[in-house]
């Protein structure tokens, strides 16, 4: 079974690392499935694996000069400063209404993305990069503060916002990729401080979404279609849209 485990996080690195994405929204319930203890163990355990996966492919795209850094940064540290900003006035909302809002908003943007796949992509990002390091810090404030509110990684929310903003599909994912790595990494150190860990599942399955994720990363950027890469993302988003609407009824 443990053999098992590692064969599917590899497998889901490979794919979540085409989108710039972690993949904790699957890794996380796939290893609770298996009998892991959420507190104890997959928390932890989930956000190295998001965060390995993000900065496996991050490398990749860097290398292949696919990140846009002039709106990636801004919207890296914006994220971080929304964040607490969102979980603050989460007690001011009820959490359920939030949760049917984002849910619709998620569903909206699945379709959108999927039914515009078609479309031809915009041949270089726009505006100078002072615009964008603005507009990546709005965009990060944003999502990060949604993201608080909710309790749950906003970074599957960067890369339709960074479509719609008239990014390129491969720009949008490789530059949320980065984003993905440092709320990834922050998190997972106050795990690990009071021990919340498990060194036997921790080692094989960095090792899993190391290979997975440097795989996924090589075909995203020689291979995969900004198409393909849209209707697989709009697929992601309606996953996540389910699972949100499931755990509401």
């Amino acid at each position: 079974m443990f053999f098992l485990l590692i064969t599917l996080i590899l497998l889901l690195a490979f794919i979540f690392s085409m989108l710039g994405l972690g993949g904790a929204m699957v890794y996380n319930p796939l290893m609770v499935w298996f009998g892991y203890d959420f507190k104890e163990v997959v928390v932890s355990t989930g956000l190295l694996l998001n965060g390995l996966t993000a900065l496996s492919a991050a490398w990749v795209y860097y290398r292949n000069k696919m990140i846009d850094f002039s709106i990636g940064l801004p919207l890296t540290v914006a994220a971080s400063l929304g964040a607490p900003v969102g979980a603050y006035f989460t007690r001011f909302v009820p959490t359920t209404t939030l949760l049917w809002i984002f849910a619709i908003v998620v569903i909206f943007a699945a379709v959108r993305m999927m039914l515009t796949s078609g479309q031809v992509e915009p041949e270089s990002v726009r505006g100078t990069a002072m615009q964008r390091a603005a507009l990546g810090t709005a965009v990060g404030l944003g999502v990060g503060a949604l993201a608080g509110m909710l309790g749950i990684g906003g970074g599957f929310l960067f890369v339709p916002l960074l479509i719609f903003l008239g990014y390129p599909t491969k720009t949008a994912a490789a530059t949320t990729a980065l984003a993905v790595v440092f709320s990834s990494f922050t998190g997972l150190a106050g795990h690990l401080a009071v021990g919340h860990f498990d060194w036997p599942l921790m080692l094989a399955a960095s090792v899993a979404v190391v290979i997975g994720s440097q795989a996924g990363a090589r075909v995203m950027t020689a291979r995969m279609k900004s198409r393909q890469l849209k209707q697989m993302f709009g697929i992601v988003l309606l996953f996540v849209a389910a699972k949100l609407i499931t755990g509401l009824l």
